[in-house]
């Protein structure tokens, strides 16, 4: 016998069976149009704006300009490149930052000397901001990949630990004491009560690490960066391509809203049983 926070089943109905969607409750699902109407109005607004002279372009280059030079990025190749080189830093840099996240918030978490031990350095790491990190990670590892990935991983290790340490404080005691009660010994604890628990707050910790990561990346590009987005970003801007500039911003933009919704996907399978 198992105890766990999951496994919430759907009320049956009078006939025994469990409701099934409405066509109604189906469209509840569908994306709501309306949302885009103020993103697309900013859009239009931004060409009148670039159209007429109000925005010069070396200022801001219109959103067809961006358009074609995105175009012309991806038809040459250039941008795939660098696609390809910064989802690589991003890979490397979150392994390294998820492995020290959920190592930390499991000593943490599951032990009050842990706790004692690692908290404290890790609540005055995780204050410092990235720029302040990178004339140290330059001293430590060079100019080489190394201090983006450094750089990536901090990014990514603190949120993680935060929420996966908050989330297994936040078990309910009542739980805890019925597993007791049936015998469960503190390994069995652990992986039926306390990890489903800690569960949400942890997705929700991945989700915000994610972003961290994408927001990392952005600074380790801007040193000395022979490839990736963040060198088309700096070579654009030494030839004032705000076009290009733009163009390297929206990936980025794209790459962590991609990045999120697959953890929202994921949230949505893991967390079934939880009440809607």
């Amino acid at each position: 016998m198992s105890i766990s926070t999951a496994g919430v089943l759907a009320r049956p109905n009078e006939d025994g069976f469990a409701a099934r969607s409405t066509p109604r409750a189906r469209k509840r699902r569908l994306p709501d149009l309306r949302r885009w109407l103020s993103p697309l109005a900013l859009l239009v607004l931004w060409q009148v704006a670039s159209s007429t002279g109000v925005l010069p372009p070396d200022k801001l280059a219109s959103p067809l300009t961006v358009f074609n030079s995105a175009v012309e990025l991806t038809a040459d190749g250039q941008l795939g490149s660098a696609f390809v080189v910064s989802m690589g830093r991003v890979a490397g840099g979150f392994a390294i930052g998820a492995f020290i996240g959920v190592a930390l918030g499991l000593l943490s978490g599951l032990s009050r000397w842990g706790e004692r031990v690692f908290d404290p350095p890790v609540q005055m790491l995780r204050t410092l901001p990235h720029l302040g990190l990178i004339p140290l990670f330059i001293l430590w590892f060079g100019i080489g990949e190394q201090p983006k990935l450094a750089l990536v991983a901090a990014g990514v290790a603190f949120p993680l630990y935060l929420n996966l340490h908050a989330g297994i404080r936040q078990t309910d005691p009542g739980l805890l004491e019925a597993s007791r009660v049936l015998g469960y010994t503190g390994v069995e604890r652990v992986l039926h009560v306390v990890l489903p628990s800690a569960l949400p707050q942890t997705l929700v910790g991945l989700r915000i690490s994610l972003g961290a990561a994408w927001l990392s990346l952005i600074v380790a590009e801007q040193v000395n960066a022979e490839a990736g987005i963040g060198y088309l970003i700096n070579n654009a801007r030494e030839f004032l391509r705000t076009d290009v500039v733009v163009v390297g911003l929206l990936v980025y933009a794209l790459l962590g809203l991609a990045t999120d919704g697959l953890v929202r996907a994921l949230e949505r399978r893991l967390l079934r049983w939880q009440a809607r």
